[in-house]
């Protein structure tokens, strides 16, 4: 029997992935600023720190900064001298997330980006292979995003794609929006992608997590 939902999320929350004051700070300040109110949940930014850690934690690239509140556990799940690339389309939500992460105590393991992500991680591939990629950006975008993920993390690297469930569109537990039928055909491709290994973590709106073998 399927047993998760707002009380195990909270619970796991009380228990593994307490904010302190940096994570809530961003967080919050974030929603003040105007930003939209798309930041992973903590169990799921806990979750994403210890894929760092598990991937190596030395060399992660995040698509998609927002605030920086995803970014902060990340590059606290990398080893000392890991580094943290993050690419944000929009200088105003890098400028939020530099200061997040000053205030975070990670800026000096995080790379802040600007420009249009798809530019910028042609660029990247000279700078690769990277141990880890966290992709939450727009929904469009997100074949080009994973295409370039599997060639450029290292073998027995790790792909973490946000928002697999659309709010539950995907399942029909909730009317489709304008990218249910994108991510239900993006899941899809990647069950059946021999290149990785993957599932989806059922936490906060499901996180595509795929091993390439």
């Amino acid at each position: 029997m399927t047993v998760y939902n707002d009380r195990i999320s909270q619970y796991v929350i009380d228990l593994f992935a307490v904010e302190d004051d940096a994570l809530q700070y961003a967080r919050e300040n974030s929603l003040n600023l105007g930003l939209p109110s798309i930041n992973v949940k903590p169990e799921e930014g806990k979750f994403l720190q210890i894929l760092a850690r598990i991937s190596g934690g030395e060399k992660v690239v995040e698509i998609g900064t927002l605030g920086g509140y995803s970014g902060i556990w990340i590059a606290r799940g990398l080893l000392p001298h890991g580094r943290l690339i993050t690419l944000e389309k929009d200088p105003r939500h890098a400028e939020i997330a530099r200061e997040h992460f000053n205030r975070a105590g990670v800026n000096e393991r995080i790379e802040i980006r600007i420009g249009n992500a798809h530019e910028q991680m042609e660029r990247l591939v000279r700078e690769g292979p990277f141990d880890m990629v966290f992709v939450d950006a727009e929904k469009p975008g997100y074949g080009n995003y994973y295409r370039w993920s599997v060639e450029n993390v290292r073998s027995g690297g790790i792909i973490a794609i946000h928002n697999a469930f659309r709010k539950g569109s995907v399942a029909g537990m909730v009317k489709a929006d304008a990218y249910t039928e994108i991510m239900q055909e993006f899941n899809a491709n990647i069950a059946a992608d021999s290149r990785v290994i993957s599932t989806i973590y059922p936490a906060g709106d499901g996180t595509i997590i795929a091993v390439k073998v």
